[in-house]
């Protein structure tokens, strides 16, 4: 099962938000803010991280930037900031996508599933077998 972290200062977008990824096979934690989303990744890393970005302590952008110096995990940004400069931040810092808020939770749920299958095929397609010689790319 892929562990889904999402930080968001709005308790209706979170709770929202976890009962679609729930009801399509993913553990949810819910956080508050980015700082206790990042706290938790340090202990146990999950599989996808969503991020608000005005949230109160470090804001999106920055969570964005200090998860990007350290995991490739895949993140998507869910914010009501629609300027090009904040979508062009967003996908700068090392987000995967940039939603905007009102967004339609099963949209959500499909660009999910979008980047958990191309991990998956960036992970089998890591290395290449020939007879009994493997290659690693």
């Amino acid at each position: 099962m892929k562990r889904i972290y999402i930080a968001d200062d709005e308790a209706n977008i979170r709770n929202l938000v976890s009962v679609f990824l729930l009801k399509n096979g993913y553990h949810v934690t819910a956080f508050e803010n980015g700082d206790s989303l990042l706290a938790a990744f340090a202990d146990v890393p999950s599989d996808m991280v969503l991020l608000d970005v005005m949230m109160p302590g470090a804001n999106g952008f920055v969570i964005c930037r200090e998860l990007r110096k350290k995991s490739t995990v895949p993140i998507i940004m869910l914010t009501a900031r629609d300027s090009d400069l904040d979508y062009a931040t967003g996908l700068d810092l090392g987000s995967d996508d940039y939603l905007i808020k009102p967004f339609r939770p099963m949209a959500l749920v499909k660009r999910v599933e979008a980047i958990f299958r191309r991990v998956e095929y960036e992970k089998s397609n890591a290395c290449m077998r020939f007879a009994e010689a493997i290659i690693n790319k």
